[in-house]
């Protein structure tokens, strides 16, 4: 090959090398990843924590319980706060809260400045689990009462009974207060529930009580309920009859009240110790009669002793042998009395209702162990309450039963069409027959 055909060769060759040389730098461009560009700095806000009115991320928050011995003063004292600036802050909250009532074992927080001094601005003091007094000092002093938001939740509940209704609702993780409401405030009179049968049914819309949305607090109310009992229906429709005194009742479908005027008994007993008997011989007095016309229900000290029908509080002292006491007159027929206090709650003139704490089961007087002596009165007669035709409580006015019937229609469909889960088969009980629906 000539000199001319190589040299031809050669730039041909040279011109395809330049261009496979330029598309893989080209190729080399299109591959190279982005320059990564600066961080941008991330602003997170602040996560703002409320209670008791006051944005908590404003202060240092401590928290504590009044411990024995305890004092607002002490506390504050403790805390860097002097003498006579807790005197003027006690003395000007005094006509919103007597601070000489701080409980043992009741939580308190205090609201402290953000810095190196952490001195107090604010004392709040939580009595109960809805109500807290709020003494506030950061500025000018003043005190106020307040309650957490408070939140109700309604629910359903449906089963079938295979052993105790109470057992179920712990196998479920409910509220026992389920069971006690069922029990001893609805169907006390219509149906025994120490002799449920198996294959009894029910069905429930009751409401859940939560303060701040999170602090569960139990079962506040039943709304309506179905039990079937040996296969009768039990309905029950919560309804209030006087919103003067506050008072509620449970009535079927029909507008016939399901409760009686009086409970079986004033307190949850272990036992009767001692029945009404007028012939009663005691070996301490030699075995001579020595009456007794009460019915003495033992139960252990502190136990809440309740009202057995609604009415005014005629008495509430200390007296001789009875101790502390509180007598009821409950209309113009009946009375009531419950003797042997450790502390009586009840005040003269104050109405109760059927249920209400009055005091509490003690030893005071003369008695041999701790229990409530309950003494009956019929046209002011002492008699035994469990020889007595107890009347039913009061029915539900003409007036007042249109207005009932109107109200429960809504509910009763409802409470209707809540259907049964895992109904008895042919074969027998099938397992976890009792469902509940949140």
């Amino acid at each position: 090959m000539d000199r001319k055909g190589i040299t031809g060769m050669g730039y041909r060759c040279l011109i395809l090398l330049i261009s496979i040389l330029a598309f893989a730098s080209c190729k080399e461009e299109n591959n190279k990843l982005p320059e990564p560009k600066e961080d941008m700095a991330v602003v997170v806000e602040p996560v703002h924590i409320y209670e008791f009115g006051f944005n908590l991320n404003d202060f240092i928050v401590k928290r504590d319980t009044v411990k024995k011995g305890d004092s607002f003063g002490e506390i504050l004292e403790r805390n860097k706060i002097g003498y006579p600036k807790i005197y003027n802050i006690a003395n000007i909250a005094r006509d919103s809260f007597d601070i000489r009532k701080l409980q043992v074992g009741k939580p308190y927080t205090l609201l402290c400045s953000k810095d190196s001094l952490e001195l107090p601005k604010c004392f709040i003091y939580q009595p109960n689990q809805e109500e807290y007094v709020v003494i506030n000092f950061q500025d000018s002093i003043h005190a106020y009462t307040s309650k957490k938001p408070i939140k109700y939740v309604e629910k359903t509940a449906t089963g079938i009974i295979t052993s105790s209704i109470s057992a179920e609702l712990e196998a479920q993780g409910l509220s026992q207060r389920l069971a006690y409401k069922m029990a001893d405030e609805i169907y006390a009179w219509t149906i025994d529930f120490r002799r449920l049968q198996k294959g009894d049914r029910f069905k429930v819309i009751y409401t859940d009580k939560y303060i701040d949305d999170t602090i569960y607090t139990g079962v506040h109310n039943i709304k309506a309920a179905y039990f079937e009992h040996n296969k009768e229906p039990f309905y029950a429709f919560e309804f209030e009859t006087d919103s003067t005194k506050g008072i509620i009742d449970y009535f079927n479908e029909e507008a016939k009240n399901l409760r009686r005027a009086f409970l079986k008994a004033p307190v949850k007993f272990k036992r009767i110790s001692s029945r009404y008997n007028l012939k009663r011989r005691i070996a301490v007095y030699g075995f001579k009669v020595r009456p007794h016309k009460g019915t003495d229900f033992a139960a252990g000290i502190g136990t809440p002793i309740m009202a057995t029908a609604n009415g005014t509080v005629t008495e509430s002292r200390r007296k001789g042998g009875n101790g502390n006491y509180v007598k009821i007159r409950h209309n113009a027929t009946y009375e009531t009395q419950y003797l042997h206090m450790k502390k009586r709650k009840a005040k003269v003139g104050q109405f109760v209702k059927q249920g209400d704490v009055i005091g509490w089961v003690g030893m005071t007087g003369n008695t041999g162990g701790p229990h409530v002596c309950y003494r009956f009165w019929k046209n002011g007669k002492q008699v035994d309450p469990f020889k007595q035709k107890l009347p039913e409580a009061k029915p539900i006015s003409d007036s007042l039963k249109v207005k009932f019937l109107d109200f429960i229609e809504p509910i009763k469909t409802t409470l209707d069409l809540i259907p049964f889960t895992n109904e008895i088969t042919d074969g027998g009980l099938e397992d976890n027959l009792i469902t509940f629906k949140n």
